[in-house]
């Protein structure tokens, strides 16, 4: 029947995913159904999608993705102490909790509260999982063509599509 199906550029690829970070379950596509997305257009992180050229329907792979190819380093500019006055009342001091705040500009950015000290709260604007190894099991589900309109978007319109 000619060529294979593999993943390649251009692809919409579905895939079975389990992510595994300092020996614990974080996510996975489980219950939920393969993640869909375009191969090719940096939907995923860099490290995970260049590791899938080339698999067909079916395959599965393990997959280590180092920091630099995934959520970044840490970064320790990220790191920003803020005087606990401008904190409201309602938000427990505790670091290891992830509050949403706003820049100068009004976009909404995450937060975790890394320290608390008597007058100030450094809070961290690193993604949770910077600095992080992610090992990903992963399972090729199905491939297909993109729609005119995905291509065009550079991401899948999950539910639009049946096969």
């Amino acid at each position: 029947m000619g060529d294979k199906l593999v993943v390649q550029d251009g692809q919409v690829v579905a895939m079975d995913y389990t992510l595994h970070v300092d020996g614990e379950i974080l996510d996975s596509s489980e219950g939920h159904g393969p993640l869909e997305f375009l191969q090719g257009s940096e939907n995923i992180i860099p490290g995970l999608e260049r590791e899938l050229y080339g698999l067909s329907i079916g395959e599965s792979k393990q997959v280590v993705v180092a920091p630099v190819d995934g959520y970044g380093e840490i970064d320790p500019n990220a790191l920003v102490y803020v005087p606990r006055s401008q904190f409201p009342a309602n938000i427990p001091m505790e670091a290891g909790t992830d509050i949403q705040v706003h820049d100068q500009q009004g976009h909404e950015m995450m937060a975790r509260i890394d320290h608390v000290e008597a007058d100030s709260i450094r809070l961290d604007f690193n993604h949770p999982l910077a600095g992080k190894e992610l090992q990903f099991n992963v399972k090729i589900v199905s491939l297909r063509t993109p729609t005119e309109e995905e291509l065009d978007h550079g991401h899948v319109h999950s539910g639009d599509h049946h096969d």
